[in-house]
């Protein structure tokens, strides 16, 4: 058992250290004037040696070849140096002979290679037809995928209902490469006219007019208004422009220009010289558009140079550079997968030359590693999975149309991909000024107070109210169509699915079985890459709701600003001090005057009740009767007092700001405050456009706050299921039920707010925003600009603000304004805050009553036993003295007075006792 465990951990370290000490050697072979590959494949390497999240301890080296453009020889010879050096894998930017000469090699020596097709010279590409393999193990895969541009032209020949056009070819594209698609045209009974353009454009237009009669020119020039160009675009350019001058071209004119590679100004440049409409087909990489996450892949950053446009270096790239990157990091995900399975093997150090020598032993399983994995890199999914090659490829058609400004106005008409072909409209069936006649089929999803149910009659259809019902019966009015509704099935908006599909409300428009979408669709990039918006008619913004925040009631609050100790040394020094200085006035009655007599009653001003008694009303500040002719005295007063100063002017200051804290105790106005409380939860709609909002920017690794980090965190608990809901409504209810808050757009919240029964509710949250509401249609709708121009109409009128007071009033049964912010004047102390010292008072008072009581029954026998005696003439005679004592009693008051002839030394004192009536 021990020399098994001893086996075992042996086993562990050496897979360790070999993991440790594992090299990775690329090889790669650039064409000479290709510079930018050998730019973006080093940036590529050093991405990789800066991040720890793929490879971490594994060291990645390469070696780089130049070549002549497309020289199939030298290609050889180099690689072959690269397989003697020891390389894991090949990766090539070449053209397609070399490509053709490096494939024959790679299978030889079973070395994965990774071909890039590069075209530098601005042509449209033509497919690169490979070689076949002799025993069917083919190791060179294709990174970029195959020419699509004959699919994407035949859909958009018949989209557009196109029987007769030309296909002008540039003299360097291969024409090969129009095979497949001159054999579909044939098939669908098209006639395709194909010519070749010179370098010299000129040259061509000025044989065109000296071989060709008038009326051929004629018959050319109605040929000329269809039209493809598979051309560069500075040839390109030069051909419309040439076309304009000689009046070949009219201005019901269509011509497609298709290139994968062409940029913004190289269009506007396109379209400014066309004399009519315009439509360009490009390749396009959709992930570049999402700012918060276009410099992450699957937790790798790449720098920032290939990422964000602003950078400038991205502009300057070939679309083969990009698919260089992408690579590279695909090989690094075979290279840690191969770790993981502890199926490493040793690079191959081959020699060309020799006959005797033998293939890589561990080629075909690194190729069959590199085949089943999957990235998303800069051009987006990168795999091998069809047929060795990648096969995600994405276009975009622009264009113009009649009705605008002929080549100022550039918009996206419909795009293709790999997976839904076409997914828009290019039919030239624009509506100009109204829709008389039409009927449109809509799809809503219920969301108050958007979208709601109204009263239906039974066999009837069902009928709908709302805020976006009236904004879409307003344009009904103005533009004169109908409509039908219908709900949406999965009561969705509409979120990508895994493989690519949408669902809810724009699932419905791709798919084509409804016209419009309306309720509260906010208006996202991602989902106007599939569909088409109107102008927004409602601004969006995400809010907060909660219930009101009840006031803890505490009647003692203004004992608050003291601990509870401190208040005790208080009430502990008040009978200290009283006794210190009843002491002090003691001594001071003995000292300065002769001991009473055995009938004169003690100084009411030495008495221990009126030393406290003085104590506590300079305590509080209201005085009270003193002598105090002792300097002792006077020292112990003064100390006493700057004691009570003191005491006062800190409970003061701690009573208002106790005070101001308490009114913003609690309070949740912004995210940043929801993000650091803790005793609320808080959530959202589970696979929602907010969702979505807190997903991309809590992930974002360049967001500097960490509040939106804080929120996706809480959000997406255990996969969103413990804090978020599955639909606003259970949201708005479980707010009400429990301490809970919930996060979803601005105008939905409100209305619950107005509309909650109790008047419980508050939203908070930020009303600024750029996103808004919109009326989604079909991509390439030609009712799009209309409702547009309507909607800016209703707005312009006033219109869209009447509608929004109507469902959003902010004076009503319940206020929104009320609890919307702090007022700027302060908060009125309420009557809880001084309920204490009522308590205090009345205390008091009870207290007062209940002595007194005690005084008056046990004073009671003693004034009843008091008997009023008869005043004498002698008594008449007296002098009252002042000594004198006053006996606390219901009526009767015990007056001394002097005998005038008594002397001084024996003092004969008359008590005389009367009853006042």
């Amino acid at each position: 058992m021990e020399l098994l465990v001893i086996s075992l951990s042996l086993w562990i370290l050496q897979c360790r250290s070999a993991r440790a000490d594992s090299i990775i050697h690329i090889g790669a072979i650039f064409e000479q004037n290709a510079i930018r590959d050998d730019e973006v494949f080093q940036l590529a390497i050093s991405d990789l040696s800066l991040n720890d999240d793929i490879l971490q301890s594994e060291r990645i080296t390469h070696s780089i070849k130049l070549i002549e453009p497309n020289n199939p020889f030298q290609a050889v010879q180099e690689a072959c140096e690269l397989m003697n050096q020891g390389i894991l894998a090949l990766v090539s930017s070449t053209g397609c002979a070399a490509a053709n000469a490096l494939q024959s090699l790679t299978d030889a020596m079973h070395i994965p290679h990774l071909f890039i097709q590069r075209n530098g010279d601005g042509t449209p590409r033509a497919e690169c037809q490979l070689n076949p393999s002799p025993d069917g193990e083919r190791y060179t895969l294709a990174a970029r995928p195959p020419v699509r541009l004959n699919d994407v032209m035949i859909t958009l020949v018949s989209e557009l209902r196109w029987h007769k056009f030309i296909v002008f070819y540039d003299s360097e594209y291969d024409v090969r490469g129009l095979r497949g698609f001159l054999d579909q045209a044939s098939r669908m009974g098209l006639d395709v006219s194909l010519q070749q353009v010179d370098r010299n454009v000129t040259k061509v237009f000025s044989t065109l007019f000296s071989t060709m009669r008038m009326e051929e020119l004629n018959r050319y020039r109605d040929t000329l208004r269809r039209a493809i160009l598979l051309l560069s675009p500075r040839t390109a350019q030069v051909f419309i422009h040439q076309a304009v001058e000689t009046n070949l071209a009219s201005k019901d004119s269509h011509w497609v220009y298709a290139n994968e590679e062409v940029s913004d100004t190289e269009i506007m440049e396109l379209v400014h010289s066309a004399l009519g409409r315009m439509t360009v087909i490009r390749q396009i990489f959709p992930l570049w558009r999402d700012t918060n996450i276009r410099c992450m892949r699957n937790n790798h950053r790449i720098s920032s140079l290939l990422c964000d446009p602003q950078e400038g270096y991205l502009q300057s790239l070939e679309v083969s550079s990009l698919y260089l990157y992408d690579s590279v990091l695909m090989l690094a995900n075979a290279f840690y997968r191969k770790l993981e399975d502890r199926k490493w093997h040793s690079m191959a150090s081959l020699n060309c030359m020799r006959k005797s020598t033998k293939p890589w032993n561990g080629g075909w399983s690194m190729l069959d590693t590199i085949q089943k994995g999957r990235i998303s890199g800069l051009t987006g999914l990168m795999d091998f999975r069809s047929n060795g090659a990648n096969s995600h490829v994405q276009f975009e058609i622009l264009g113009t149309s009649y009705s605008e400004t002929f080549g100022k106005d550039v918009k996206r008409l419909a795009t293709w991909d790999t997976d839904r072909g076409l997914n828009g409209s290019l039919r030239e069936n624009r509506a100009e000024h109204g829709m008389q006649g039409i009927t449109l089929k809509v799809v809503t999803l219920l969301e108050e107070p958007f979208v709601m149910v109204a009263e239906n009659i039974l066999g009837q259809p069902k009928r709908y109210k709302g805020f976006s019902i009236d904004v879409l019966d307003n344009l009904a009015k103005i533009l004169g169509f109908k409509y039908e509704m219908y709900q949406v099935a999965d009561g969705k908006y509409g979120s990508p699915q895994a493989n690519g599909s949408w669902n809810g409300l724009i699932g419905e428009l791709i798919g084509k079985r409804a016209d419009v979408a309306i309720s509260a669709i906010t208006i996202t990039p991602d989902r106007e890459n599939v569909v088409d918006f109107s102008k927004r008619y409602l601004d969006y913004s995400v809010g907060i709701l909660m219930t009101k925040t009840e006031e803890r009631l505490n009647i003692f609050s203004l004992l608050a600003p003291f601990d509870l100790a401190v208040w005790a040394c208080i009430a502990a020094a008040i009978p200290v001090v009283g006794v210190m200085v009843f002491l002090l006035r003691r001594i001071q009655s003995v000292c300065s005057q002769n001991p009473p007599g055995p009938h004169q009653p003690a100084s009411v001003t030495t008495s221990f009740q009126s030393a406290i008694w003085i104590v506590y009303g300079a305590f509080v500040q209201q005085g009270g009767e003193s002598f105090m002719s002792s300097v002792a005295l006077r020292i112990a007063m003064g100390s006493w007092w700057l004691f009570t100063l003191i005491v006062c002017s800190a409970y003061t200051a701690n009573l208002a700001a106790y005070l101001t804290v308490t009114r913003m105790d609690n309070a949740v106005r912004t995210f940043q405050d929801l993000s650091k409380q803790t005793d609320l939860r808080y959530g959202t709609v589970r696979d929602s456009a907010v969702f979505e909002y807190f997903r991309v920017k809590g992930t974002n690794p360049l967001e500097q706050d960490s509040t939106f980090a804080e929120l996706w965190r809480t959000i997406n608990k255990n996969q969103g299921q413990d804090n978020s809901v599955t639909s606003p409504a259970e949201g708005i209810r479980k707010v009400k039920r429990d301490p809970y808050a919930f996060l979803w757009d601005m105008a939905v919240l409100e209305y619950a707010a107005l509309t909650d029964d109790d008047c419980a509710l508050v939203v908070t949250g930020n009303s600024m925003s750029s996103k808004g509401y919109g009326l989604a249609l079909q991509h390439g709708s030609p009712y799009r600009d209309l409702f547009s121009q309507k909607i800016l109409d209703l707005q312009e009128k006033g219109d869209i603000d009447i509608l929004k007071q109507k469902w959003w009033p902010r004076k009503g049964r319940c206020d929104l304004d009320k609890h919307a912010e702090p007022q700027p004047e302060g908060r009125a102390l309420r009557l809880h805050s001084f309920a204490g010292v009522f308590c205090i008072l009345a205390a008091g008072l009870l207290l007062a009553c209940l002595v007194a009581a005690l005084e008056s029954w046990w004073n009671g026998p003693r004034c009843q036993r008091a008997q009023p005696k008869e005043v004498t003439p002698q008594a008449a005679k007296l002098r009252p003295t002042p000594a004198h004592r006053a006996q606390d009693c219901t009526a009767t008051a015990t007056l001394y007075f002097m005998d005038p002839d008594a002397t001084d030394a024996n003092p004969d004192l008359v008590e005389l006792q009367y009853t006042q009536l």
